[in-house]
């Protein structure tokens, strides 16, 4: 497959996108609240095609490009503030009642308002882990660390979740 991105072959790039779509949309989505970014993550990654190595997990280096265009996002924007859409779009309609969809609703929102207040490190650690579920080493892997600091940043953040979510 990234031989034929060497040679410009939109249609893999396509598949390429069809296949990490939703993943990065929702990495996104955690990472800064704004979805919007999955599109620079492919822009950015049909840029850079040329500087993927062959021999390379192509699934990491997407999820590197995503990571980073949400970090740089993060940094311009310097705000913490964000937009207050419902996070739960997925959940099933006709299932439940009322009061068990709004309960729904308000633990996905209280979560994300505390994923919100962890730092950014921390913060994408735990989004790969556990919203995208990716392997320890996967994430040492996107986020250019070693297994042993990811296994941390991943206690840590667990822990102040646990603490920020205490409260609610």
């Amino acid at each position: 497959m990234t031989k034929r991105f060497k040679g410009n072959d939109l249609s893999e790039f396509e598949a390429l996108i069809c296949k990490y779509q939703d993943r990065v949309y929702n990495l996104c989505h955690y990472m800064v609240r704004d979805p919007q970014d999955a599109q620079d993550v492919f822009l950015k990654a049909y840029r850079h095609l040329k500087d993927f190595r062959p021999g390379a997990s192509l699934y990491t280096w997407l999820y590197r490009i995503a990571v980073n265009t949400c970090l740089d996002y993060k940094r311009k924007s310097r705000r913490e503030a964000f937009r207050s859409e419902p996070l739960s779009e997925d959940l099933p309609s006709g299932e439940g009642s009322p009061h068990q969809l709004y309960e729904s609703r308000k633990i996905a929102e209280s979560i994300q308002l505390a994923l919100q207040k962890l730092p950014q490190k921390l913060r994408a650690a735990i989004v790969l882990r556990e919203i995208e579920e990716l392997s320890y080493e996967e994430i040492a892997e996107v986020l250019h660390t070693s297994v042993g600091t990811v296994k941390s940043r991943i206690s840590r953040a667990r822990e102040q979740l646990r603490h920020l979510l205490k409260k609610i």
